[in-house]
């Protein structure tokens, strides 16, 4: 099967005019609008952007709340854990203590 230039320029031929009414048609979509027009849009991406910016701190704001929670919950735990851990040990060391005292009472 032979091929010949033509069909090769036919296919660039329909693909540079589809491409070319693709771009008119954008052209005409995203054309500059009036003055007013642009700062109307403006106006209100800034205020769309100020409520997402609203939103995304009350989010952080909100999470951070959480980890100061558990973190707070967690130093109570710890403090109590201490506390428990030395009133066991003072326990244990008055309950030898009366031993050590008669252990160098006898050696006297």
């Amino acid at each position: 099967m032979a091929d010949n230039g033509n069909s090769h320029f036919a296919d660039y031929l329909l693909t540079f005019l589809a491409g070319a009414a693709t771009g008119f048609l954008l052209g005409i979509l995203f054309a500059p609008s009036s003055g007013k027009e642009t700062r109307k849009k403006i106006k209100e991406e800034v205020k769309k952007g100020q409520e997402l910016a609203v939103q995304g701190y009350t989010k952080v704001a909100k999470e951070a709340e959480k980890g100061a929670k558990v973190v707070k919950e967690k130093a109570e735990e710890s403090i109590e854990a201490i506390k428990e851990f030395l009133e066991k040990k003072k326990g244990e060391a008055v309950g030898e203590r009366p031993e050590f005292l008669e252990d160098l009472e006898t050696e006297k």
